[in-house]
Parts: structure tokens; sequence; C-alpha cells
């Protein structure tokens, strides 16, 4: 089909078309061969296209030739005739009509067809590598780190617990609020940019389905961190007298906003997974990193439901309780709820 549409071009913006790739092609293959050793097939293909370019060069070159050999007709030479006598004869002369010269026509430059297509291909590729330079949202590359996309449930539909949740956020609010570029440098890790980041619809587990409990997540090389919001009726105060059940040790009560807040430590859960045998059989439950999370409550007077930031490391690594602090003083504003929130 492309080919097709090649051969429908005039000669003098196919061939020099022609002749452009075939050299373009051809040199990066030859680098590619030669500089980058991915051996000996590759300087192969190059050198065919740079044969098939320098043969084109060779038809163009004969074309140009041969139309300085043709002299461009201007007009017909009229010869001259040689008047006859003749005996007059008394009749009434036939009007004369004056001749018509015809323009001369035009032949297209060679030479204009040929730079139009040379700058035509220039410009739509000076496009694609400045698309390739730009990242996703469209706008100029910058030397600052750019947060990944948030990648999204979009085509599921939403459980019923969020419409009928007044105020219920989506996980695509969660992570849009959570996925900023000041993220690394509130972690105290300001060289590095998200890796990861996606937004989910999730509900509380055992509540069948009729909580609400969004969830966001951005990954970072070493920082993990997430943030949820649970609309059920548990407040901070509540859960925090849960803790002083547990290993409460690094349980620290404080205020966040103008909101009862508080600091708890547990460790994730690590489960693997063994994909060799060919079952999908995963080995036993183990003990993940140590992960630190700051709970938040929806309002000043903590009448139930609460954000949870979470941040962990593979390492084992976590940052300062202030970093956790500075970045639910940053985000949680910043929550709005969504298109898919306000069904």
């Amino acid at each position: 089909m492309l080919g097709f549409l090649v051969r429908l071009l005039p000669f003098w913006i196919r061939e020099p078309l022609i002749i452009l790739v075939g050299a373009v092609f051809g040199v990066r293959i030859l680098f590619m061969a030669l500089v980058d050793g991915e051996g000996w097939v590759p300087a192969v293909i190059g050198a065919v296209f740079l044969l098939g370019a320098a043969l084109r060069v060779r038809v163009v070159v004969h074309a140009l030739r041969a139309r300085h050999r043709r002299a461009p007709a201007t007009e017909a030479e009229l010869e001259p005739v040689t008047p006859v006598p003749v005996t007059p004869v008394p009749v009434t002369p036939a009007p004369v009509t004056p001749a018509v010269r015809r323009p001369v026509e035009k032949k297209p430059n060679a030479f204009a067809q040929a730079s139009f297509a040379i700058g035509l291909f220039a410009v739509i590729g000076g496009a694609l590598w400045i698309e390739g330079k730009l990242p996703e949202d469209g706008t100029a590359a910058t030397g600052a780190s750019r947060p990944a996309a948030c990648r999204l449930d979009e085509d599921e539909e939403l459980p019923s617990a969020y419409r009928s949740t007044p105020g219920a956020v989506t996980g695509a609010d969660l992570c849009r609020a959570l996925n900023r570029t000041e993220l690394p440098e509130l972690l105290g890790t300001p060289a590095e940019r998200s890796v990861y980041a996606s937004g989910t619809d999730n509900t509380a587990p055992l509540t069948d389905r009729k909580v609400a409990q969004p969830e966001a997540r951005v990954e970072f090389e070493t920082y993990t961190v997430e943030l949820s919001a649970t609309y059920n009726k548990l407040t901070v105060a509540q859960y925090a007298k849960l803790t002083t059940y547990g290993d409460g040790r690094d349980a620290r009560k404080l205020t966040v906003l103008g909101r009862p807040a508080l600091l708890t430590s547990d460790h994730m859960m690590k489960i693997q997974f063994d994909l060799g045998s060919g079952e999908g059989a995963s080995g036993p439950v183990e003990q993940g990193p140590l992960a630190r999370t700051l709970t938040v409550a929806f309002d000043g007077k903590d009448r139930g439901g609460s954000y949870d930031l979470t941040v962990w490391s593979e390492s084992g690594l976590l940052p300062d309780d202030s970093a956790l602090v500075d970045i639910a003083e940053a985000v949680l504003p910043r929550i709005t709820r969504g298109a898919r929130g306000q069904d």
C-alpha cells in the first residue's frame, strides 16, 4: 500500500524522497552495525539501502541532463509565402481573423520540486524528533524530575459503595493528589522520580463491599508511598485505643491540619510466587519490611473515617516522622473529587 502511494507522487518529489530515506536509513543501520557491534547482517542491510539511494541519484542525474538537452519551444516560426499574381475579381473580401498567440506552457521546475520534497521530509522528521523529547503530558521537557503518569482502572465499574457514600473520592483523585513533583523532596530523596503510580477503587475487607476504600500508590527507587481513604465509622481515637492492645511501642498521637492523627508502625506481608513450576504456586507468607503509617481523621471533630499515609522501603529504611507529616500537610488539602466521584 505504501509503495502504491509513493508511485502516485510526481517524479521530482518521489525520487528525492526515496534518496533521502534510503540515505538516512542506510547510514543509521551501518552506524549500528559498525559502532554498536550489531553484526554483519545490519551492515548488509545498510549497504543495500545506500546502494538503492545511489541508483536513484543516478536516475535523477540522467533525467536532469536529458531535460537540459531539450530546447524549450517558444513560438511557431512563420515561413514567408511568395505572393501569386491573380486577376482582380470584384468580390467582397472575407473578414480576416487575427492569429491568436498561445502562451508558452511552463514546465514544472525540477529543482523547486526536489527542494520542496526534502524540506517536507525534514519538517516531518523534526516533528517526530521533538515529539520524542516531550513528556507524556505534552509539555516541554525540562531537567526537573517529572512524576510517572497515574495508571487507573477507569474501564471498571465503580463499586456501589462509592455511589452510596456522599463525598467519597476515588483512587484517581488520591493518585492525582499524591503523585506530585515535590514528593521526592518531601521524602528526602530530591534526585529521584516516581517510576510507577496507580489508583484503584477498592472496598474495605470484611465489609461485603459496602465500605469504600480507594487507594493510590507511588513508587520510587528508595521508597514506596501509599495513600488510602476509609469511609467507615471508626474514629482515630478508637483506633488509638486498639493499638494499646497490640504492640503499640511506636504509636504516637499528634495533630495534623487541626485533625487528630496517629503514627504507627507495622510490617508489610511478603508473598513469593513460584512461576517456574508452571502452576503459579505460592510460598508461605513472610514478614516484609517495616512500614510507617500516619492516620489522619477526615475532620477536626473525628466523626469517623480517616486517611492512611504509609511509607516503606525494601531495604527497611524509613524517613523521619516529620516527613510523613509534611507529606500529609501538602497532599491532603489537594484531594478533590473527580468526575467519577460525582456520579
